[in-house]
C-alpha cells in the first residue's frame, strides 16, 4: 500500500470551531435556562425560526441523539426507555433524548440537557408522537405538535422549483395548514412566555436562512465538482449541521460562508482526503453517531472515500425559500421536508439527482425502522446504474455488533460489487 493513501488532511478548522462554538452555546444556553429562561426542544422537522425570531433557547432533538448516541450513552438513555415499559427499539433517534433525561448530570454529556418547557414536534407518525407525549406527562413540560400532511401530487425536479416557486411545488391546502399551525404556535408561546413575535424580525431571520442555504449550496456543488474530493464527511457533517441548528444567526451565515471559503481553499491547493481516490461513496441516511471513524477506514485498505453525506446536500437545496409573507414562506420550507428526505418520487429522485452529480460509484443506505421509502430509493439508484448496500439498522444505537456488522457488509459490498 503507498503512503499516499494513509495520507491524509488536516481537519477542517470549519468543523473545529463550530463544535467548539457548540459547546460553548449549550454552556450559556444551560446558564440561561437555571436564571429562569424557557427553553424549547424541537424536532429538526419544525420550525426553529420561530423560536429564534422571538429569542426562545431551543435544542434540537436529533442533535440532542447524535451528541448523547457520539459519547456511547445511547444504551444507557435507551434502557431508561425500556425501563418505563416502552420499546427501546423502535424509533431510538426519537427516544434517545428523552432516556437521556435520566442520565446523571456527571455522566450526561456537557452537564446534561435541562427540562425543556416546551417540546414540538410534527405527528410524522404514531410513534414519533407519542415519544413527545411521554415528554409532555411530565409537570413541567407542554408539547406543542404539528400535523402531518401529504403530497398528493410530486412535481419532478423539486429542488428548482421550492427556493422561489414553492407555491407549485405544495397544495395550497398544505401551505395554509402549516401557516395557520405556525401563528398558533406564535401564540403558544407568547401566553407561556410573555415574550412578543415581530414579522419583521421574523422576515431578517428568513434572509440569514436565505443566505446560509446558498453558501451551502456553493460548498455543496463545489465538492460534487471536485476530484478527488478535497474534504472528509467527518468534517462536513458538523461544519454544516451546527450552523443550521442556529439558523437565522449571523453566526450561522457566517460559518456557512466559512466553510465555502475553507473547502474553495483546499480545491484550490489540490487537498485531499485520499490522494490515490479509487471509489467514490455515498451515505444515505443518517450519519453513523457512534462510530464516525467507519467513513475514514476505507481509505488506506480500498481507496474509497465518502463523498456525500444527505447533511450538507438537504442544506443546500431543502432549505432555501423566498417570499413575501414570512410566515407562509416559513411553512413552505417545511410542509415538504419528510417527502424530499423520504418521499417516492420526490426522495428518489433527489438521490439519484445527488449521486450523478458527485459522481459515485456505488451507495451504502442505511435505513431504519422509521424511515419510509428506502426500498424505491435503493431501486432508483440501482436503475440508475449505482450499485447499493442496502443496511437495515439504527444510526444511533451502538448496543451489539452493530459497527462490526456495517463495516464487513461496506467491506464485502466493495469487494464483491465495486472492486471486482
Amino acid at each position: 500500500m503507498s503512503a499516499a493513501h494513509t495520507a491524509s488532511p488536516e481537519r477542517l478548522a470549519a468543523a473545529t470551531a463550530a463544535t467548539a462554538h457548540q459547546k460553548e452555546w449549550f454552556a450559556q444556553m444551560r446558564a440561561e435556562v437555571a436564571a429562569g429562561a424557557p427553553l424549547a426542544l424541537v424536532n429538526a422537522d419544525a420550525p426553529q425560526e420561530i423560536l429564534r425570531a422571538m429569542g426562545i433557547p431551543y435544542v434540537v432533538n436529533q442533535w440532542w441523539a447524535s451528541v448523547v448516541a457520539a459519547k456511547r450513552l445511547g444504551p444507557a438513555s435507551l434502557n431508561t426507555i425500556a425501563e418505563l415499559g416502552y420499546p427501546d427499539d423502535s424509533y431510538q433517534y426519537d427516544a434517545i433524548g428523552l432516556g437521556s433525561m435520566n442520565l446523571p448530570a456527571e455522566q450526561a454529556p456537557w452537564g446534561g440537557l435541562p427540562r425543556p418547557d416546551f417540546v414540538i414536534a410534527e405527528s410524522s407518525g404514531d410513534a414519533t408522537r407519542k415519544v413527545f407525549d411521554l415528554w409532555a406527562q411530565h409537570p413541567e413540560t407542554e408539547f406543542f405538535a404539528f400535523e402531518r400532511s401529504s403530497a398528493t401530487t410530486a412535481p419532478d425536479n423539486w429542488w428548482d422549483l421550492v427556493p422561489h416557486r414553492w407555491d407549485q411545488a405544495y397544495a395550497a391546502d398544505r401551505l395554509d395548514l402549516m401557516t395557520d399551525e405556525n401563528w398558533q404556535l406564535v401564540e403558544f408561546l407568547t401566553e407561556r412566555t410573555g415574550r412578543t413575535f415581530d414579522l419583521d424580525r421574523l422576515a431578517a431571520v428568513m434572509d440569514l436562512v436565505n443566505e446560509q442555504a446558498e453558501w451551502n449550496r456553493r460548498t455543496r456543488d463545489l465538492i460534487a465538482s471536485s476530484r478527488p474530493t478535497p474534504v472528509s464527511v467527518n468534517d462536513s457533517i458538523p461544519a454544516v449541521m451546527i450552523p443550521q441548528w442556529h439558523r437565522g444567526s449571523e453566526w450561522a451565515r457566517d460559518a456557512a460562508r466559512a466553510l465555502y471559503e475553507e473547502v474553495e481553499q483546499a480545491v484550490h491547493d489540490r487537498r485531499a482526503v485520499c490522494p490515490e481516490e479509487r471509489v467514490r461513496l455515498m451515505w444515505i441516511g443518517r450519519g453513523l453517531w457512534f462510530d464516525l471513524g467507519l467513513y475514514q477506514r476505507f481509505q488506506e485498505k480500498y481507496g474509497a472515500v465518502f463523498v456525500w453525506s444527505m447533511y450538507l446536500a438537504i442544506a443546500a437545496d431543502g432549505y432555501p425559500r423566498y417570499g413575501d409573507d414570512p410566515m407562509r414562506t416559513l411553512a413552505a420550507r417545511f410542509v415538504g421536508f419528510t417527502d424530499q428526505l423520504y418521499t417516492p418520487p420526490w426522495s428518489s429522485q433527489w438521490y439519484v439527482k445527488e449521486a450523478l452529480a458527485h459522481g459515485v460509484d456505488a451507495v451504502v443506505h442505511l435505513v431504519a425502522d422509521d424511515v419510509p421509502g428506502g426500498t424505491f430509493t435503493t431501486a432508483a439508484l440501482e436503475q440508475a446504474g449505482i450499485p447499493v448496500l442496502e443496511i437495515n439498522a439504527s444510526n444511533a444505537d451502538s448496543r451489539g455488533d452493530t459497527a462490526t456488522v456495517v463495516e464487513h457488509a461496506i467491506g464485502a459490498f466493495l469487494e464483491g460489487r465495486v472492486l471486482g
